[in-house]
């Protein structure tokens, strides 16, 4: 039963303190009486280098920073920061926006020498967060993908991706596209709290189907995976996406880096009070005692007897619904460097 002070409709519970800033305050304004704000930025670049050697792709892109979603367990919200915000409810209260992504992208896709690699759309916050509603960014970031026959990956916690069926079809026909979206749980009642504005599981996975009944090949991300709140669910997740159709899965061990932890403890403490001790010590578990991990590839795989059961639960997963199935390649050949060779709807 959650906490009576528990504010709904938002991940964080708090504007927990910049661990940059020298001096502190308290702000006038209670959370849940913040309103959304939306600042556009003037980036230099808008794809960026990927540099972890624990990550399989080369090139990320973000149209946005920050993010209306509002996942509790979010790893970028420290990342907010540095641009002199909290990680807390101003990461999903204060939004920046970039404008001239499409023109930093063409201009990217125009550089002399320039060896096209798979571009990850959303390698830190949702290029499909609410505001892309209005603002469709992301839309004009794949026309230019799309227009280039440049390949991208895109991962998402929204539906809204559907609008853009018109561009993702013709891509999907040349192998220029994959769409994976992020399922945690099934759970309505965690998803509510934990991240409040995506879409709703049942809507994610009637995304999946349409995407691949048009030919789009779709991953699911079950990340994060937390003990004792969403980790019983691990199955049953595989078998409904690979039902809806995906091809492949990922899935990432829960890890509350810097000030996601006081974020997602101040939320678990007040959305599931009841279990909340319960879930913190359980991810300790598999984190060497701390609830954090940052070192390259033990991140991921976690330690203890709890990591290892959710890594023999999807190795199970994997060869009971999705024998047989394969994630293709995505193709660089297409590009050119030039629009000169649109591409054909047929």
């Amino acid at each position: 039963m959650e906490d009576q002070n528990f504010i709904k409709g938002q991940g964080a519970q708090q504007n927990v303190i910049n661990r940059f800033d020298r001096y502190t305050f308290e702000p006038d304004d209670h959370p849940d009486t913040v309103k959304t704000s939306f600042t556009e930025i003037f980036p230099k670049t808008i794809v960026n280098k990927v540099k972890s050697p624990d990550l399989s792709f080369e090139y990320s892109m973000n149209p946005y920073q920050g993010c209306e979603h509002g996942c509790s367990y979010c790893f970028a919200r420290p990342t907010h920061e540095f641009w002199g915000f909290s990680a807390g409810v101003d990461f999903e209260r204060k939004i920046m926006v970039k404008k001239s992504a499409p023109d930093l992208l063409e201009k990217f896709f125009q550089k002399k020498g320039y060896i096209p690699q798979t571009i990850l759309m959303s390698g830190n916050t949702d290029c499909y967060q609410p505001i892309e509603r209005q603002l469709q960014i992301t839309r004009k970031l794949l026309e230019l993908c799309r227009d280039y026959r440049h390949p991208v990956s895109i991962i998402t916690k929204n539906a809204l991706v559907l609008r853009d069926l018109d561009i993702l079809k013709p891509m999907a026909e040349q192998n220029l596209i994959r769409v994976s979206l992020s399922i945690p749980t099934l759970n309505e009642d965690i998803r509510r709290t934990m991240e409040p504005r995506t879409s709703s599981a049942r809507n994610k996975l009637k995304a999946i189907e349409i995407l691949s009944e048009n030919g789009i090949p779709v991953n699911v991300m079950v990340a994060p995976v937390i003990p004792g709140l969403t980790s019983d669910e691990s199955l049953s997740i595989l078998k409904s996406v690979s039902d809806a159709g995906a091809l492949s899965f990922g899935y990432v061990l829960v890890r509350l880096n810097d000030t996601v932890e006081p974020v997602f403890v101040k939320w678990i403490e007040t959305a599931f009070p009841d279990r909340a001790q319960k879930v913190l010590n359980l991810i300790r578990s598999m984190r060497g005692g701390n609830l954090g991990e940052k070192r390259f590839f033990e991140r991921y795989q976690g330690q203890g007897n709890i990591a290892d059961m959710i890594h023999q639960t999807f190795a199970l997963g994997n060869k009971k619904f999705f024998a047989g199935k394969k994630m293709p390649a995505l193709s660089t050949e297409h590009f050119t460097g030039t629009k000169a060779r649109q591409l054909k709807l047929f």
